[in-house]
């Protein structure tokens, strides 16, 4: 498994893109649910958020992320699907690849951008495989690479961070 993710260390994977139409947001059921995930399991924003490492825990991170993004930051609803996208391809990475009892969820804003990262114990390295249209596994980092404006993986001590970030417009 080593030798598909050798070289990944400590990379950045840049990417442009063309700007994206703002989406009105409207409040939800969903909306709700996200907000009670806030309550449940604390912000993401403020400190980084223990989630167990099981399927049902990408549903936590996804609604993390779409409080965050829509009413904490106030982004464009079209912002906020790409990052639950990309948040729960990187759940699911961890859940599925790295035998964690957990995995940590961090999102940070700086002018211009927004960052968001998942920890995890293992060292092991993601691999950005070739996709083809047909293909129904694999597609998890190539999502990333393609909706992300930047990502990457940083090794630490014991374990790794995979992270991206996007370019969000400033008001």
């Amino acid at each position: 498994m080593m030798g598909c993710m050798a070289g990944l260390e400590g990379t950045e994977h840049p990417r442009q893109r063309g700007g994206t139409a703002a989406v009105r947001w409207t409040p939800s059921v969903e909306d709700e649910l996200a907000l009670k995930a806030l309550d449940l399991f604390g912000d993401p924003t403020a400190d980084e958020v223990r989630l167990p490492s099981r399927p049902e825990s990408a549903v936590a991170a996804r609604r993390l992320t779409q409080s965050v993004v829509l009413r904490h930051w106030g982004l464009s609803a079209q912002l906020a699907e790409h990052a639950v996208l990309l948040v729960s391809e990187l759940v699911g990475n961890a859940v599925r690849h790295t035998g964690a009892r957990c995995f940590g969820l961090r999102m940070r804003r700086r002018r211009g951008w927004l960052r968001v990262e998942v920890r995890d114990p293992s060292r092991g390295l993601p691999c950005l495989m070739p996709v083809r249209e047909l293909d129904t596994s694999g597609r998890g980092l190539f999502l990333v690479d393609k909706l992300s404006d930047r990502w990457g993986v940083d090794l630490l001590a014991r374990g790794k961070t995979t992270w991206f970030e996007m370019r969000v417009a400033d008001r």
